[in-house]
């Protein structure tokens, strides 16, 4: 997938929005996929990229928070944490399938099927130019911003 044009997709998002790939031409995208709102790992993950947001602006960047939850959910998620960017809910799991983002994965001992915490950086142009996949949450978004500030 590394630097091949991503297709065009479209994920409801927070704040009445539909997010649209295509309607971000010219900016670069980071998009962070998550297992769940309002978990441990998930808020810490949300709150570094919220701090790290002026910057991320800065460098023409725009951020999109990406899990399987709902809207509502979404929306509760992003007040409670003041998140400054949008939260695409993928419920039937395409733009997930898309990036290759669903594992099965050990939860309290048990197998299940869930998004593995991963996060892809699209220049303005649509071309994916940097992927992790598996991220330890630790410092992860600011090396996506050092990242993003190359471009």
């Amino acid at each position: 997938m590394l630097d091949t044009k991503i297709p065009d997709f479209t994920l409801p998002a927070t704040s009445g929005q539909t997010f649209s790939l295509a309607a971000q031409a010219g900016k670069t995208v980071v998009i962070y996929f998550y297992p769940k709102d309002s978990t441990p790992g998930c808020t810490t993950e949300g709150q570094q990229f919220r701090d790290l947001h002026p910057q991320l602006t800065a460098a023409n960047a725009v951020v999109l928070g990406v899990s399987r939850d709902s809207l509502k959910s979404h929306e509760n998620f992003k007040a409670k944490q003041s998140f400054p960017f949008e939260l695409g809910s993928d419920a039937d799991e395409a733009v997930c399938q898309r990036f290759g983002v669903i594992k099965e994965k050990m939860m309290y001992g048990k197998l299940c099927r869930g998004i593995e915490r991963s996060t892809f950086v699209i220049d303005g142009k649509g071309v994916l130019r940097r992927e992790w996949r598996g991220v330890k949450v630790p410092g992860h978004a600011q090396e996506v911003l050092d990242f993003v500030n190359t471009l």
